[in-house]
């Protein structure tokens, strides 16, 4: 997730001022374990699961599964009609079966050739 390290601390204010942008933690005692972030669209009713992750430290614990049910969950919440994610190759080998185990579909598939970009 290096994609925000460029930005300016006016562009995180911004960022994280905006009331439709929802960041989750989770933690044990006082440990981080992993985190998801949802972007509302409310005009369309649909949320996006922008981020997710697990540290290291608590991969293969099953907690993935647990979070990722919270997160759709807390999409719904919001009274969403859609749910939906980016995965790509660089995520974890889990992630793709992740979400296909907690209802999700596979909506579209490209190939990217990052060398070209």
């Amino acid at each position: 997730w290096i994609d925000r390290l460029i930005w300016s601390n006016l562009k995180w204010i911004s960022y994280l001022e905006n009331n439709n942008v929802h960041t989750y933690i989770m933690k044990l005692n006082e440990d981080l374990v992993g985190y998801f972030e949802i972007i509302q669209n409310t005009s369309i009713k649909s949320s996006e699961i922008a981020y997710f992750g697990i540290l290291d430290n608590y991969i293969g614990k099953k907690i993935g599964g647990y979070l990722l049910s919270e997160a759709i969950k807390k999409c719904f919440e919001f009274k969403s009609q859609k749910v939906w994610v980016h995965t790509c190759t660089l995520d974890h080998k889990n992630a793709l079966s992740n979400y296909l185990n907690r209802g999700m579909k596979i909506f579209k598939e490209e190939t990217i050739n990052i060398a070209d970009s």
